[in-house]
This record gives structure tokens, sequence and C-alpha cells, in this order.
């Protein structure tokens, strides 16, 4: 007796319960608001404000002109957490009070949910590459070599907007620290996510990888390993360097570059993809590291460490040269030039998610540096507002002393005016403003902030005016 089988489907949430699942995930212990602006030595803490996750809709692909919108920092702020259940944090102190996080963060039900809603999440906060990236046309073996050389010959010399954001910026100390703040999800952890892509077995390409990784991990000497060398950067400059001890502070388009690098290695099926960014991130950094170098000396003086730069400025020449001839040449020739397009789709989209990046961090240290310009519109924005000139939507908060609100972004431009208390109103790391009752500040739209209660209770209003120069 034969016994027909259903036809297969693809296993796909519906919105309702994609929506379940991803409150269910966030509302683990861990993931709750922190009542500090830092986490302590604790790798497992990873604010997800669950709070606000049952209004958010993460079933659609979000629009290429959303991406820096709070869903997409929350999206990028839970894929984040999902991927490194896979890798191995430990606190540099040893557990004291941490082991019942470590148990919480590692346990089945916390990695099997994240496993569950990840591919929406990946599909909501990295789809809109498929309409901003589009590979046509037949390619040959030659036409790809030529086409991924040609960026040998590139001005990569020129600053980056960050760069030159830090260096015109009102404090390059704060901006500059800032700058290697974004860096600490990626390099403190550094090639994890290649890992991902050397298991298994296909031939020579395979061990020319793990080459490159081999290098990553200082050939198994700590003192060198490329994350070590960051970790002395950042404390070189006074920070700390414990893994996500800074995570308030990461912004939106610096988690999307780490974990796009994730999202291509967890999914076996990008392989191709990842080698071609691999091969744009591996030439691309020569310069930008020779760059990185000069700059932070320039900021911070002779005092500062920048091996984790200089070091990356000769071993990068040798990597990129092997991705293209070790790795990618011989990948096509081996299994043919229908694995093209997706190598050239991986180059592209590298570039143009490291390029939002770049403005979204030279936008944001503008904000930082406007706070006192943001304080003083307080006063034209509300007087339009209090005259009924414009009427926009309001909300009306009271906190107790100590409250923090956690760092977060809003879709449009807002306005925040104390009726009574005081609040730290925080634009970044070491940027703040005060604001007492009767004053308060422009929030720019996508800028992350956040803010602590410094008095017994504080009243305040949101205003949610979409473009604050209308009111002007």
């Amino acid at each position: 007796m034969s016994h027909a089988l259903p036809p297969h489907k693809p296993f796909e949430l519906t919105p309702e319960q994609l929506k379940e699942y991803v409150v269910q995930y966030a509302t683990n212990p861990i993931y709750l608001d922190n009542e500090e602006w830092e986490n302590d030595d604790n790798p497992y803490r990873r604010q997800l404000r669950p709070q606000v996750l049952p209004y958010l809709d993460f079933s659609r692909v979000l629009p290429r002109n959303e991406i820096l919108h709070y869903e997409g920092l929350a999206a990028q702020r839970i894929l984040t957490s999902i991927y490194e259940a896979d890798l191995m944090f430990l606190p540099k102190a040893g557990f004291k009070s941490k082991w019942e996080d470590f148990k919480q963060y590692y346990n089945p039900s916390n990695r099997v949910l994240g496993e569950i809603i990840r591919p929406s999440l990946e599909k909501f906060a990295f789809g809109f590459l498929d309409q901003e990236v589009e590979v046509s046309g037949k390619w040959t073996k030659d036409e790809l070599e030529t086409y991924l050389r040609a960026l040998e010959d590139r001005d990569l010399t020129q600053p980056s907007l960050s760069e030159v954001a830090i260096e015109k910026s009102a404090d390059p100390v704060r901006a500059a620290r800032m700058w290697l703040i974004q860096f600490a999800p990626d390099f403190l952890s550094e090639a994890s996510p290649m890992l991902r892509n050397v298991l298994g077995y296909y031939g020579p390409a395979q061990s020319e990888w793990f080459k490159i990784i081999i290098d990553e991990y200082g050939y198994g000497v700590h003192n060198t390993k490329h994350s070590k060398l960051f970790e002395r950067t950042l404390e070189s400059v006074g920070l700390r360097s414990d893994v996500h001890h800074y995570w308030q502070y990461y912004l939106n388009s610096s988690l999307m570059v780490n974990n796009y690098f994730h999202y291509l290695g967890k999914n076996h099926e990008l392989f191709f993809r990842y080698i071609g960014a691999l091969y744009y991130t591996e030439t691309a950094l020569v310069d930008f590291c020779r760059r990185a170098a000069e700059l932070l000396t320039k900021v911070f003086g002779p005092e500062v460490d920048v091996e984790y730069f200089t070091e990356h400025i000769g071993i990068d020449v040798h990597h990129g040269r092997m991705a293209l001839e070790k790795l990618i040449l011989p990948l096509v020739e081996e299994h043919g030039e229908v694995i093209i397009p997706e190598i050239v789709r991986g180059f592209e989209e590298f570039q143009l998610i490291s390029d939002i990046a770049d403005r979204d961090f030279a936008d944001q240290i503008a904000w930082m540096d406007a706070g006192p310009a943001n304080k003083e519109l307080h006063a034209p924005v509300w007087e339009a507002i209090s005259s009924g000139k414009v009427t926009p939507p309001v909300a009306h908060i009271v906190e107790p002393y100590r409250e923090l609100s956690n760092t977060h972004c809003h879709d449009g431009d807002e306005l925040c005016h104390i009726v009574s208390g005081t609040m730290k109103f925080v634009a970044g790391f070491d940027s703040h403003q005060i604001l007492e009752a009767g004053e308060g500040t422009v929030i720019n739209r996508n800028r992350l902030h956040g803010a602590i209660i410094e008095s017994e209770e504080c009243v305040y209003e949101i205003h949610s005016v979409g473009d604050y120069r209308a009111c002007l």
C-alpha cells in the first residue's frame, strides 16, 4: 500500500505568531531594560525593550527609506542576540553574580525561540537589499576578475563621512570614542561569522579561507589575536573592553554591518555572497585602517594604541589577494559561472550597507554636537505648539527618580518638553543636556537617544512634530 505524502510547504510564521514569539523571546529577563547606562562585564545582557515590541510589525520587508527607523534598530538588536547565541562569551572577571544570566542566554528555549523568529527578522531587516541591488546579464570568470580588481584602482584614500565628522566635531575626542564603540560588536569577536563557513567539505578553498581566519586569531597567540589588539585600542583611550559594555550606544547601522556577515554565514545558501563581501571588506580595509590609525593618533596623541589598525594595513593586502585568487576565482573555475551573480551581489550589498553606516554615524555626531542648539530650538517649536499653530500628537509621561529610558530613536522629529522636574537627556556616549522645567529639546528623526530622571519626579511631554522645521 502506498501512502501519499502531502506536498512540501515551507515553514512560515503568520504575523500574529511572529509577534507572539518575538515578544516571548525578548521577555527573557536578560533582555529587559537596564537600570544603568552600561553593562558591567556581562556579555549576556542586551536591552531589547520588550515593552515596545507588541506595537511593531516585523512581518514585512522594511523599505530602504525606513531602514534607520526604530523597527530597524529593534530588529538588529534582536538579531545580534540570536546570532551570538552560537558564539561563546565569558565575563572577563568570572561569573560572580552572572551565572544565572549565562544559563538564561544559552538555554535551549532562548536558542530555539531565536531560531524560530530569525528568518522572518532577516527578511524584515535585509530584504531591502533585493530591491536596492540588482545583478543582471551573463558573467564570465574574466569579467568578474576585471570587475573585482577595479576596486584596487579606486581612490580609497579619501576620508569617509565618519572620519570627516570626527575631525570637524566640536568634541573630536568624544566623537572618536563613539566611533570606536561602533566597531566593538564586530571587532571584539572578530572573524566569528567567518567560522560559520569553514565547516564542512568543499575542497582547497576551504583550507585557504581557514588561513585568513588563522591570521585573524593571531596564529593561536592570544596577545596577537586581532580582537585582543582592539581591546588594547579601547583601553588606551579610556574605554572599557568587555563585550557589549556599550550596548546602549550601538547605532542601528553599526549592528547591521556586523549582522550582515552573520546573516550570510548563518544561511549557507548565501555562501557565495559572503565571499564577494569578504573581498570588498578585506580590500577596502587597507586604506581605511591607515587613515584610522592616523586619525586616532591625531585626536588622542601618541598614547593611543593603534596596532589593531596598523596590523591590518599589511595583512589585509594579503587577505584581499587571497580572497580573490585563492577563494573566488578557484571556486568559479570549479563550480561554474552560475555562482558569479551571487559573488557580485555580496560585493555590492556590503558596499551599500557600509555607506549607510558611514552616513548614519556622521549624522549621529552632528546630532550630538548640536545638543545645545537643539535645546535652544525648544523655545520656538514649543511656542508654535502652545499657541496652537501646530497640534501634533502628544504623550504625557510621569517618571520617578533614576528612571532610565534605554536608548531608542523615533521615526519623525519629536519635541521633548519638561513640565516639572529634571531630566538628563543623552544623545550618545558622553553627550547630554540637562533639562529643567520649562525647557526641552528637539529630537531629530532616527537619532539614537535616551534619558534618566535626576529629580524626585519628572513630568514631561513628547510631541510628535513630524518635521520640526514646519513649526518655525
